[in-house]
C-alpha cells in the first residue's frame, strides 16, 4: 500500500509523483511499476544533500548543504525543497542557477522536517 508523502519516479519518462491519498500497492507509469524514492538521511560525499533547517525570525530557511552549498548546474541541481510543519506541507521549486535554499514564512511548529530532491542523487530528508 502506498503511504502519504511517498515520492515515486517513472524510470521511463521521468514523471515524479507524491502520494496525497493512500491507495494501491504500487504506482504504474508507461506500463511499468514506478520506483519508490527512499529518503536518504546521511551524506558521506563531498557534495552535501541533507537539508539543513534554521529558524530566522518568522520563517524557516531550508538550505541544501549546511557548510557547502549543493551545485545548481544544468546537469546537477535541486528540483524542489519541501518543508513539513505539524503535518502541513510547503514546497518551493528550483531551477539551475537558483540558490539551493528556500524560505518559508510560517508559524513555528512542534514537528518540523524538510526534504529535497536532487535530480541525480534522489530524495534527501532531515527529520
Amino acid at each position: 500500500m502506498t503511504q502519504k508523502l511517498q515520492v515515486w519516479k517513472c524510470d521511463v519518462c521521468g514523471n515524479i509523483v507524491e502520494v496525497i491519498h493512500e491507495g494501491a500497492d504500487a504506482l504504474v507509469c508507461c506500463g511499468q511499476p514506478m520506483k519508490l524514492l527512499e529518503e536518504q538521511t546521511a551524506d558521506s560525499s563531498t557534495e552535501k544533500h541533507v537539508p539543513f533547517i534554521a529558524r530566522e525570525g518568522n520563517a524557516y530557511v531550508v538550505k541544501v548543504g549546511e557548510n557547502q552549498a549543493h551545485p545548481m548546474e544544468e546537469k546537477h541541481y535541486i528540483e524542489w525543497i519541501e518543508l513539513i510543519v505539524d503535518g502541513v506541507v510547503y514546497r518551493k521549486f528550483l531551477k539551475p542557477g537558483d540558490a539551493p535554499e528556500a524560505r518559508f514564512e510560517v508559524l513555528e511548529g512542534k514537528e518540523v522536517s524538510a526534504r529535497e530532491l536532487c535530480n541525480i542523487h534522489g530524495l534527501w530528508a532531515k527529520k
